[in-house]
């Protein structure tokens, strides 16, 4: 009899956050039945890729130990670098003065930038002994502030980018049999997520490190050179996710990926992981990113206020956060 209450209290812990959020999901659409329809969940499987494979970044950071607040800033800078490489040769504002070239260039660009900022952030935290927030912090901002300039440079002057390739567009907003080309993009990096982190050996260095960073040293694995591949890898996904987003949405900013990193780290937590390293799963961050962006684009469908969303999304946060620490602190 005790045996089956304290499993029951202890799924009830574990997933009562899952619990609150399917909840707040059946309550959406019984307010509006359209809400369950085909249309609205192709948008948010089209919202949601990018996010995901920014959550697998971090998904790496988090699993390692570490934490990444430059995210978000990434993904606006190398949609900004993709987009300014994607654009058609006729087009009245030309961010560069070159050639219309392939739609697998600015990806590339992309991700190769992400790429850097990642070694850069893994670099300050694995050599530097920065802290993991502040390092990442500052990276952030420095991040943010060279896609200002970037964007400020003439002939845009801080204006959106537009005027992309048809073929570039296409990798973003395009189906095949009705099925967003984006998902696909989305699906494939969750697999690659999925096969690295558990088939292989990198993997479970990656969470060796995380566990226990000493334990892992005096093992004979090399900590920082999985703290390099673990923040490279994360840019590289950032970088992606803003060559996607700029082609789902046809144009590039500098504000675009604001808060993202904090949606990944939420979706995240929400999806299993632990915030002390050592956890998670690609399952668990896919259904994060899922019901995450269920309940943004649920919340709006229903005419509420987007500043709601920003509370509702605040108090996940914080749930979140805390049944992760609750756990830690009863396994410990």
């Amino acid at each position: 009899m005790n045996t089956k209450k304290i499993n029951i209290k202890q799924i009830l812990s574990n997933y009562a956050l899952f619990l609150i959020m399917i909840v707040m999901i059946v309550v959406i659409g019984t307010m509006s039945p359209k809400f369950f329809s085909w249309r609205v969940l192709r948008d948010i499987l089209m919202q949601s890729s990018t996010r995901i494979i920014v959550a697998l970044g971090c998904l790496f950071i988090l699993i390692s130990g570490s934490a990444d607040l430059s995210g978000g800033r990434t993904v606006g800078l190398t949609a900004v670098v993709a987009g300014s490489l994607a654009q058609k040769a006729d087009y009245y504002i030309k961010f560069w003065n070159i050639p219309e070239l392939p739609p697998i260039v600015p990806i590339f660009a992309a991700v190769l930038v992400g790429l850097i900022v990642g070694l850069l952030n893994g670099f300050t935290v694995s050599k530097l002994k920065v802290p993991a927030f502040l390092a990442t912090l500052g990276w952030m901002m420095v991040v943010y502030g060279t896609n200002l300039l970037l964007c400020n440079k003439p002939p845009n002057n801080s204006q959106p980018l537009g005027g992309f390739l048809k073929s570039f567009t296409n990798l973003g907003s395009g189906n095949i049999n009705g099925i967003p080309i984006i998902v696909f993009f989305a699906l494939g990096m969750c697999i690659i997520v999925h096969i690295l982190l558990t088939k292989t050996c990198l993997g479970r260095e990656i969470f060796s490190v995380g566990s226990n960073p000493e334990a892992a040293r005096v093992s004979g694995i090399n900590v920082f050179k999985i703290q390099m591949i673990t923040f490279a890898f994360a840019g590289a996904c950032y970088g992606l996710a803003g060559a996607l987003e700029a082609a789902r949405t046809g144009s590039a900013n500098s504000s675009y990926g604001n808060g993202y990193e904090m949606d990944a780290i939420a979706s995240c937590i929400v999806g299993g992981c632990s915030m002390t390293g050592g956890v998670g799963s690609v399952v668990g961050v896919f259904l994060g990113v899922i019901i995450f962006n269920v309940i943004n684009y649920g919340l709006t469908f229903i005419g509420l206020s987007s500043y709601w969303q920003w509370v509702v999304k605040g108090l996940i946060i914080i749930i979140a956060v805390a049944i992760d620490m609750r756990k830690y602190n009863t396994n410990k």
